[in-house]
């Protein structure tokens, strides 16, 4: 049973960091690229970002570019999302994502929270 369980969300002042991860159970999560989505209040789900399986690729939506950071400890299957220079339209639920035969699975999503 596939399951992704992310963590480290919270309230931050702008500016600020956060680091969330994202646990993975159930599958072979080397071999997986793995994606980062976060939905705003009245939005829709948006990627954030990518990391293919070996962690050496990445891709980043513009609006975080040079500010998050997607890596991987395969070891301990574990997707992380560092974010830094947060900003008040970064507020959202973040889900660690993977995608397999046209079948998504989604975690429960973190809340952060970015506010003075």
């Amino acid at each position: 049973q596939v399951q992704l369980v992310e963590s480290g969300g919270g309230l931050v002042q702008p500016g600020g960091s956060l680091r969330l991860s994202c646990t993975a159970s159930g599958f072979t999560f080397e071999h997986y690229l793995m994606n980062w989505y976060r939905q705003a209040p009245g939005k829709e789900r948006e990627l954030v970002g990518s990391i293919c399986s070996d962690g050496r690729n990445t891709y980043y939506q513009n609006s975080v570019k040079d500010r998050f950071t997607i890596s991987r400890d395969n070891p301990k299957k574990t997707l992380y999302l560092q974010m830094n220079s947060l900003k008040l339209e970064d507020t959202a639920v973040y889900y660690c994502h993977r995608r397999v035969n046209n079948v998504d699975y989604w975690g429960q999503g973190t809340q952060v929270t970015v506010s003075s």
